[in-house]
């Protein structure tokens, strides 16, 4: 069952912008593998982290330095890799599977998450009646 979707966009100019005017904000924001990415990828990869909070309805039990979404190669799907608070908090929510993709093109980034995991009740989706 589907727990959760997410999508965010990113400017990639204002994103280039606002990382220039605090040059620790990528410290913040990225990991030391991410960092090393071009700014477009870095700007898709900001979206799929706000992506993820949003799918998870908010930031609460999440870090930023949790979330990393490594560069994988171009044909493997984009996925997530977490540790820390943000893992304890996706597992206690119930999520078992996370699905994302990203895309970059005319300077505009985006993401789209979406979070699986069992039923509330531990079953699966109702049956028809």
């Amino acid at each position: 069952m589907i727990i959760g979707i997410g999508v965010d966009v990113v400017d990639v100019e204002r994103f280039q912008h606002q990382i220039e005017a605090s040059p620790r904000l990528a410290e913040r924001l990225f990991s030391a593998h991410e960092r090393e990415l071009p700014l477009r990828s870095l700007a898709a990869r900001y979206a799929a982290k706000e992506a993820l909070i949003k799918a998870l309805g908010g930031s609460d039990g999440v870090n930023w330095q949790d979330i990393e979404v490594p560069r994988l190669g171009e044909r493997q799907a984009p996925n997530y890799v977490l540790t820390g608070e943000t893992a304890a908090t996706v597992a206690a929510r119930g999520v078992t599977s996370l699905h994302l993709s990203l895309s970059h093109d005319a300077g505009i980034a985006v993401a789209y998450a979406v979070l699986e995991g069992a039923a509330p009740d531990g079953g699966g989706a109702a049956e028809p009646g």
